[in-house]
């Protein structure tokens, strides 16, 4: 379960190659050249991906009970 948790962590930390934008982000990023593209892309990724860190931190317990409680429920 920690290995599906890191890989999952490096996963959204690298996720800045993924081109997520919106499409007043996107408007703004066509009028600027290629660096300020890459770094807008970065931001998105990073403002989208810190509430549900923040949220599997607050919530890990629960989360991990739960999923105990689905295995345990099965077999």
């Amino acid at each position: 379960m920690k290995q599906k948790i890191a890989i999952l962590f490096l996963f959204l930390i690298t996720a800045n190659q993924l081109m997520a934008q919106c499409a007043m982000c996107k408007a703004i990023a066509e009028d600027q050249e290629v660096a300020a593209q890459s770094s807008l892309n970065t931001g998105i990724i990073y403002i989208m991906v810190i509430p549900y860190i923040l949220l599997f931190v607050l919530f890990r317990k629960r989360i991990f009970g739960f999923i105990k409680e689905m295995k345990n429920a099965k077999g």
